[in-house]
């Protein structure tokens, strides 16, 4: 099978032969017609003087208008013209000297033509040693009729039409070769730079992620089809990038707790133990064994947003109840540290929104926020209805977020400064999961700093 190159070549070939060909023809269609009619014309112009001269001599004396030889200039008008007048009959009344002893071909459809008062034009292919274009024009002279009959050779329009096919046919040939060149060359230069681009695209891997592809230098499709998939390739390269350290902080993560609990299993049956022992122990591995389920449940949550697997079934409640209970929920575990949550419902009437998702995200702000609240301060809990929608704020009096920790809040197992140094627990997927689970239902989460000095996180419902 042709490759698409010479596939496309050939079409461009076989369109331009066709395109040239037409044109050709037409041209010399247009020519032939304009040689053929310069001659008709110049025929008729005899034959209609030679008429006329006839109907001024009122048929008294019917001969042909020719100068003897010699005794005029040569004239132009009837050099290898041929001149014959008929009657009704058909009979030869008068003919030109260069005719001698010859008569011009009379047909009786001719004269059937010329009885009924027709102009006629005929070609004469084999008349005499040349072909002949003639003329008969019918005249009436006092109820008489007559003919004159002119006839021109054929053999200059001949060989003017067939010099002007030769050079259409030449002029086609190296019209045909310039354009298959240029469309080859074309066709080349365009097809490298793909060839070009295909091969760098094969040696492209998953450890080569970081390579591009090469760019042909110009402003054309092929350059905005290169800059495309480079652009495509670095949105791929930052995806393998980013799953990369998921994979490797999520191995981190729960190597850890696995270990903690293997260390503390082995620790215990190293000797024996009373049972208050291994009830604290027990104990122990079963709080482990809590935050591995938690990290997993989120893990597994994660995973199926990312393949764009839809939610649960769709539960409507009231964002006002909703974050009541929230509040409620959270409100023995503030209250151990002193710390309050004020909930400020500013909506003037009921909005109905997605009970799982909306509560998850809820309990994972409200947890941050307790997180990073001093003693003895409080949480404000924040529904108002704005243009695009509904906005949730928590904001808190912590020591804030700093500048250039901002961009990368909503990262997975991303953790603040103050959580690496072990302030507060968490693993760093509370917020990236909530970020996740609100833009799947079309929501977003935003964070920033209060002008009170601690975090604020709203949540934009649609």
């Amino acid at each position: 099978m042709l490759s698409l190159r010479r596939r496309l070549v050939l079409m461009h070939l076989m369109v331009s032969v066709a395109a040239i060909s037409v044109t050709a023809v037409a041209g010399w269609w247009q020519l032939s017609r304009s040689v053929r009619g310069q001659l008709d014309s110049a025929l008729l112009a005899l034959a209609d003087t030679e008429a006329g001269m006839l109907a001024d001599s009122a048929g008294a004396v019917v001969r042909v208008h020719e100068a003897p030889a010699g005794s005029a200039p040569l004239s132009l008008t009837r050099l290898d013209r041929l001149v014959q007048i008929i009657d009704g009959n058909g009979r030869v009344l008068a003919r030109s000297a260069n005719l001698g002893d010859d008569k011009l071909p009379l047909p009786a459809s001719l004269l059937a033509q010329l009885g009924a008062g027709e102009t006629v034009f005929d070609t004469l292919p084999d008349a005499r040693e040349e072909p002949l274009r003639m003329v008969s024009v019918p005249v009436l002279v006092r109820g008489e009729r007559y003919a004159v009959q002119v006839a021109g050779s054929l053999d200059d329009a001949d060989q003017i039409l067939q010099s002007a096919a030769i050079l259409f046919a030449v002029m086609a040939t190296a019209l045909l070769a310039l354009v298959g060149w240029a469309g080859a060359r074309l066709s080349r230069k365009t097809f490298v730079a793909i060839e070009n681009i295909v091969d760098q695209a094969r040696k492209i891997g998953d450890s080569s992620l970081d390579s591009r592809l090469p760019h042909p230098g110009d402003d054309d499709e092929i350059g905005h089809l290169a800059d495309t998939l480079n652009a495509m390739l670095d949105r791929i390269e930052h995806a393998f990038e980013a799953q990369r350290r998921f994979t490797a902080d999520a191995s981190h993560e729960l190597r850890s707790p696995l270990s903690r609990l293997r260390t503390e299993i082995e620790i215990t049956l190293r000797r024996p133990r009373s049972e208050a022992e291994y009830v604290s122990t027990l104990r122990s591995c079963l709080d482990e064994v809590g935050g591995l389920t938690m990290l997993v449940e989120e893990l597994l949550m994660l995973a199926r947003l990312d393949a764009g697997q839809q939610l649960a079934q769709v539960e409507l409640a009231s964002l006002s109840a909703l974050a009541g209970e929230a509040v409620q929920r959270l409100s023995a575990p503030a209250a151990e540290r002193r710390i309050r949550i004020l909930l400020q419902d500013e909506l003037a009437e009921p909005v109905q929104v997605d009970r799982a998702p909306v509560s998850l995200v809820l309990r994972n702000l409200l947890e941050n926020a307790l997180k990073f609240s001093p003693s003895d301060g409080h949480i404000t809990v924040r529904i108002q209805r704005v243009a695009q929608g509904v906005t949730l704020s928590v904001e808190d009096q912590g020591a804030g977020i700093a500048e250039h920790e901002l961009p990368f809040l909503f990262e997975r197992f991303f953790r603040g400064s103050g959580a690496r140094a072990g302030e507060v627990d968490g693993v760093g997927l509370g917020l990236a999961l909530s970020q996740a689970i609100m833009q799947a239902c079309g929501g977003k989460i935003t964070a920033e700093n209060a002008t009170t000095g601690g975090a604020r996180f709203t949540l934009h419902l649609p």
